[in-house]
């Protein structure tokens, strides 16, 4: 079969990368086609754009950049058209893949949404766009098959694809008496978050003197745009290896988005920070209908992880808040409590393989 794959963001790219391991189980005769990044590539995707050169985020910032996004837009139904894919799969990026959609539904090209756009938050009424242009929704949150069923929406729920990906959870790691603690700093992806948030992450280093700070990087964004705003700061910054920093870190500071799920999913105590543009928050605030702005609270429903976001996110309240994850034995035990309870309502390892099976089955069984 041959699969054409958009992913704009590096989650998408992990998730499709792990997707594309499941199919290659289930169809021995694999070509994979589409967007994404390296982890997709490794797994044998042709690649024909990266995402580095698709995130933009904010109203304004989208707005600024309508003329390349409208320009990768046509690209892309170009080149799907070319390729001839049995299927396309779409990987959240919900601002350009439901475009697409619209696109291959009047072309009769089968369309799979895998991780849906959050429409539970905002922009309720792409539900109606998904039930008409898309052949398969495949959800990871487990709320969402019933926020979906009341639209007459046949999402199938797989769990979360990051329990396949994530090592062992930390949370019972012994730190010696005399151990520095690591406190990780988890500012994102794009630059943009990256210029908002990090200056109020390493202004709190001097409140801790005892502890060793360390960013983890992101390849694209390179070593010298950190160091922009570290200066002569004794801080680490490691590329591609997040995973590993939090597995040595005593606490973190996490950019919302899908690394407070990961954070939480290996047993690190957290804070999420989160500054927008202020238009883009001004903006979002009138739009998004949810409580939370973590996926941890989101699926829990409740605040296990503290918030700082906006003008909440200042020195004096982040250094409350890592003095808490560092120091309050019961703050960390009932984190930890919370944070088994969340990987049960995630459901087992497993979910790139059971997503891969439902695409399969879409192609090749009768409907």
């Amino acid at each position: 079969m041959k699969y054409y794959i958009i992913a704009g963001e590096p989650s998408g790219d992990l998730h499709g990368a792990n997707l594309i391991k499941g199919l290659k189980a289930v169809d021995s005769q694999i070509l994979v086609r589409g967007w994404g990044g390296d982890r997709m590539a490794a797994e044998g995707a042709d690649i024909v754009k990266h995402y580095r050169h698709l995130a933009f985020m904010g109203f304004a910032e989208v707005a600024a950049n309508i003329r390349t996004i409208l320009s990768n837009l046509s690209f892309c139904k170009k080149d799907i058209l070319e390729y001839k894919p049995d299927v396309v799969i779409l990987i959240d990026y919900p601002g350009f893949n439901l475009q697409v959609a619209k696109f291959l539904h009047k072309n009769n090209i089968r369309v799979v949404y895998y991780i849906s756009p959050q429409v539970w938050a905002w922009k309720k009424n792409r539900v109606h766009t998904i039930r008409k242009v898309v052949d398969k929704l495949i959800v990871i949150l487990p709320f969402e098959k019933e926020f979906f069923k009341q639209f007459q929406v046949d999402a199938v729920f797989v769990g979360h694809p990051l329990l396949d990906e994530l090592p062992p959870p930390v949370a019972a790691k012994a730190f010696a008496p005399d151990e520095r603690p690591v406190i990780a700093m988890l500012p994102g992806s794009r630059r943009q978050e990256i210029k908002r948030v990090l200056p109020v992450m390493l202004s709190v280093m001097q409140d801790f003197p005892e502890a060793d700070f360390c960013i983890a990087g992101v390849p694209s964004i390179g070593d010298g745009f950190y160091r922009k705003f570290t200066g002569d700061r004794h801080v680490k910054v490691v590329m591609n290896q997040t995973y590993q920093l939090l597995g040595n870190a005593r606490a973190a500071m996490v950019t919302s988005g899908t690394a407070t799920l990961e954070t939480a999913l290996l047993g690190v105590p957290e804070v999420v920070c989160y500054k927008g543009g202020a238009l883009s928050y001004a903006i979002a605030r009138k739009l998004v209908k949810v409580k939370y702005i973590s996926l941890v609270n989101l699926i829990m429903d409740r605040p296990v992880v503290k918030e700082l976001i906006q003008t909440d996110l200042n020195r004096y309240n982040l250094r409350g808040e890592v003095s808490n994850l560092l120091n309050n034995a019961k703050y960390r035990t009932d984190m930890f409590s919370a944070y088994s309870e969340l990987r049960e309502k995630l459901g087992g390892r497993g979910a790139s393989a059971r997503a891969a099976q439902t695409i399969y089955n879409l192609l090749t069984l009768p409907s």
